[in-house]
């Protein structure tokens, strides 16, 4: 607040107030980090410019406004805790820079009829200077800015120029608050200083405001889904190496630790179409008859697609894992249950012995992303409609047989097979089946058997659980 009092000629003294050279502003961790402050504002008599009492024509009062209402001080800009009024020497020359006091002096100069030299013709104005703010620094600064183009001199971190700015603005001193908004937007923030930009950005006018704005606001609403989207499509779009595990890890982080579930299941739901559209594209074509026979330019082809396959297959796997993991996977298993086309190609390339020498991972890739999915459904962390875990294992079955009669051994000797794992998983789903659903699919399981019985517990406890049911008395419906 700027009052003009009365013009009585008078002489203050400068005073010998020092800021401190440093000051310490809490980052978001916790640690204190010393940003350097401007050698502004040392009070001392430029002649002929800033608070020389021998040239100056107007005296300027610099005073807290101690407010009953105002709330506890902010930490001060500076550690001098001098909260005294301060007189200055100023210039109305150098005061019309800013369109506050040029707007004010326009009036009060009019007044004025007395030339410079007589006792009189003195101005003398107030600047109250809420007692929140907790330091007068920031108004210092400003005012020996209207002496000076030496914002770069002056305006050294976003600290400084945050403190700075507010007063630019209530002076309405535009070629500081240029100053401080080329700074601010050119410069790294730390929380707490992106907490104060956005608070003071309602204050800028628009030109000063949006380069600030690009900067803190998304480009369109659903910006963060898009960025995540890249993420993904970056971490499964890399040939297997160092790096792209290093991607994958990173990009899960960020996925498990992103606030909000939904544009995370929406992107993976995308990425997942995406990578199984490519594999059943690239086994449609290996499994069509136009593709089969003996020439090497098929062959070449055919080395293509299952290549593809497996390649995309690996990407595949990767999603599925990190769905389940997030729990966002029954978009993936529905999907996954209506695969008919699929199966049937996979079915075809399994009932010959090419892949062996081209792709021979490509029926564990297959393998462990029906495991996964139907994992997931068994253990009740996707919580699968009935007729999803119907399809699911009707689909899916018969790979599942084609790669134990064509003695598919996909993970190392010494490990439990792979097959096997599924079969019990199926087996557990099956169980989860109204008794109608059980008998069929149960019937297309004995194949699940071996010679020796003490190797498939599996089978002979799902048929025990099945017959158990059977014999028991039907439900009576009047009795409850």
């Amino acid at each position: 607040m700027i009052t003009g009092i009365s013009k009585k000629r008078q002489r203050v003294g400068s005073s010998s107030r020092i800021s401190s050279s440093s000051s310490s502003f809490p980052d978001t961790d916790g640690t204190l980090t010393e940003y350097p402050k401007p050698p502004l504002p040392l009070l001392r008599s430029v002649p002929g410019g800033f608070n020389d009492p021998l040239t100056s024509d107007v005296i300027l009062r610099l005073q807290f406004d101690s407010s009953p209402f105002d709330p506890d001080p902010k930490p001060s800009f500076t550690d001098v805790d001098d909260h005294s009024p301060i007189d200055l020497h100023l210039h109305s020359n150098a005061l019309r820079r800013s369109k506050y006091f040029a707007a004010l002096l326009s009036d009060r100069w009019q007044t004025i009829s007395n030339g410079p030299d007589d006792p009189d013709s003195m101005l003398r104005l107030n600047l109250k200077i809420p007692a929140s703010v907790g330091s007068m620094d920031p108004h210092l600064t400003v005012l020996q800015l209207l002496y000076s183009d030496d914002f770069c001199g002056t305006i050294i971190s976003a600290a400084v120029a945050l403190a700075v700015l507010p007063v630019a603005l209530q002076l309405l001193f535009d070629d500081c608050i240029h100053a401080c908004v080329q700074f601010l937007e050119a410069v790294p923030w730390s929380e707490d200083e992106e907490n104060a930009v956005l608070g003071i950005i309602p204050l800028l006018g628009h030109k000063e405001s949006q380069d600030l704005l690009a900067r803190v606001s998304p480009p369109g609403r659903d910006s963060s889904e898009e960025m995540l989207h890249r993420l993904v499509m970056a971490s499964i779009g890399n040939h297997p190496n160092v790096a792209s595990v290093k991607v994958k890890a990173f990009v899960a982080k960020m996925l498990r630790d992103f606030p909000s579930r939904d544009p995370v299941r929406r992107v993976f739901d995308r990425a997942f179409r995406t990578s199984l559209k490519t594999v059943k594209e690239s086994l449609e074509k290996y499994s069509s008859p136009d593709f089969r026979g003996d020439h090497d330019e098929t062959e070449a082809i055919q080395r293509l697609n299952l290549h593809t396959a497996v390649y995309h297959g690996k990407d595949l796997l990767w999603l599925v894992e990190r769905m389940i993991e997030l729990r966002i996977a029954d978009t993936a298993v529905k999907e996954w249950s209506e695969q008919t086309a699929f199966v049937a190609d996979l079915q075809r390339a399994f009932q010959d012995d090419t892949w062996r020498n081209i792709a021979p991972g490509l029926p564990a890739l297959v393998l462990r992303c029906t495991g996964r999915l139907a994992e997931a459904v068994a253990a009740g962390s996707i919580l699968a409609a009935r007729e999803v875990r119907l399809k699911l294992v009707s689909v899916w079955l018969p790979v599942l047989i084609v790669c134990r009669e064509k003695n598919v051994s996909p993970i190392p000797s010494g490990q439990k097979q792979l097959y096997q794992e599924l079969e019990e998983t199926f087996l557990k789903i099956i169980s989860t089946l109204p008794m109608s659903d059980a008998e069929l699919l149960l019937h297309h399981c004995l194949s699940f058997a071996t010679r020796n019985v003490e190797d498939c517990p599996h089978l002979v406890s799902a048929f025990n659980t099945w017959f158990r049911r059977a014999t028991r008395p039907p439900h009576d419906d009047s009795a409850s």
